[in-house]
């Protein structure tokens, strides 16, 4: 980590009324919980929760290669590492359903002690692992997990198989879903609601329900796709993000990938209304976190153009979108809010010099401080198993994790937070 200036906006302690603004914490340097050989990362995407109920196990993935895509073949160590006992590795499962961006989605599942969820491939399909860890105890639900609500009770599920193919770096490897390849618009596919409980499942939203919301796609050589879902705090609304490709089968015939595609975020009740867009047309989308159980922030190309901003706004008044901090973040950034929704976290991507910034912002004043600069080898920079560092609080906000290779490897770190 590079250590970095003090950067403010705003930096009176006072309201124009006169009230106390809340003070930033101090956040503490890093330190690895995790250690070679292997490579290790948070077991599941960025602002998704890592600690167990307890506050004393983190989940992470371990893996032995890196600069490509994971293959069928590929297992991952799912582990915990056990903050009371000098960060002591244990290894709890294996998965070969996982990928550098999103691990294996890994929950913890607070209705059972020891219960957590992640995704494997088991008997020729995608599906979700609950796990006792501690006593060993299997049950396999027939699809993979995409998010969890807050109770552990309800997911949301999508296609992985055909994520494979429009995003491979999250995306699982085999066919352990039908890609639906030869349907632009799936009828029968989208964003499935799965109770964890009961293993009741239902389709939520169809692609093709959402084709009027959705970038028009004018030929036979193009796929419709859902992806990246967050469940709101009060498991009300979900938040995803609904995508088109044009020449698919061109740009895979080109270069083996997809590398353009339209976006547009929505948000849907669970019970599956009052499905909305978040912007007028161009805004597209990219990262999300909900602040509470109506407003989300999403980093979106501002009025369309090409600029890339930080975004708040609440469901049903979209019209009244805020732009955080604009000149100073006006970049696209993995964006998570302290537990308090007083301050937002969010890190980018890695600039000329092979360094990602992270910022903490508050959102009263739009004040912000740097939580510092990571190098990033050039040997970690491979589209498919790059190493973000996918930032996420403790529920407490006394800890933040977070993935990086700054030390060489990849590694999973911790800072302490503590509040003033």
């Amino acid at each position: 980590m590079r250590k970095t200036l003090l950067v403010l906006v705003g930096t009176l302690a006072l309201t124009a009324c006169g009230r106390q603004l809340p003070p930033f914490p101090e956040v503490g340097e890093p330190y690895a919980i995790s250690q070679g050989p292997e490579d290790h990362f948070l077991a599941n995407y960025f602002g998704i929760n890592a600690w167990s109920p307890d506050g004393r196990y983190v989940c992470v993935l371990g893996t032995d290669f890196t600069g490509r895509l994971a293959e069928e073949t590929d297992t991952a160590t799912v582990a915990l590492v056990d903050l009371a006992d000098s960060c002591r590795y244990i290894p709890i499962s294996r998965t070969t359903c996982w990928n550098f961006q999103e691990a294996a989605m890994f929950h913890w599942i607070p209705w059972e002690d020891g219960l957590c969820a992640f995704n494997d491939f088991r008997d020729g399909h995608f599906v979700t692992v609950l796990l006792n860890w501690k006593t060993g105890g299997e049950r396999i639900v027939s699809r993979p997990v995409s998010a969890v609500d807050p109770t552990g009770e309800w997911a949301v599920s999508l296609n992985y198989a055909r994520l494979r193919v429009c995003r491979p770096d999250y995306g699982y490897a085999g066919y352990g879903q039908d890609p639906l390849l030869d349907e632009v618009w799936p009828e029968d596919d989208g964003l499935w609601l799965i109770n964890l409980k009961t293993r009741e499942e239902k389709l939520l939203l169809s692609v093709a329900d959402a084709r009027s919301l959705m970038p028009e796609i004018t030929s036979d050589d193009g796929l419709a796709y859902f992806c990246h879902t967050i469940i709101s705090p009060d498991a009300s609304k979900i938040f995803f993000l609904a995508r088109t490709v044009e020449g698919f089968k061109a740009q895979l015939a080109e270069r083996g990938y997809i590398y353009n595609w339209d976006t547009v975020s929505l948000t849907i009740n669970t019970d599956g209304t009052n499905l909305r867009r978040c912007f007028p047309d161009g805004w597209k989308g990219s990262h999300f976190n909900w602040k509470d159980s109506e407003t989300l922030v999403v980093t979106a190309l501002w009025d369309g153009g090409s600029c890339w901003a930080h975004t708040v706004f609440k469901v049903g008044e979209e019209e009244n979108v805020r732009h955080l901090a604009p000149g100073i973040m006006d970049w696209d950034g993995h964006c998570v809010f302290s537990p308090d929704g007083q301050f937002l976290s969010s890190e980018g991507y890695w600039n000329k010099d092979g360094y990602r910034s992270w910022v903490l912002l508050r959102l009263e004043d739009e004040a912000i401080i740097s939580l510092g600069r990571f190098l990033v080898p050039d040997n970690y920079k491979e589209q498919y198993s790059r190493c973000d560092l996918h930032a996420r609080w403790r529920p407490d906000g006394s800890q933040l994790a977070f993935n990086s290779v700054h030390e060489g490897s990849r590694q999973v770190y911790i800072r302490n937070v503590k509040w003033k």
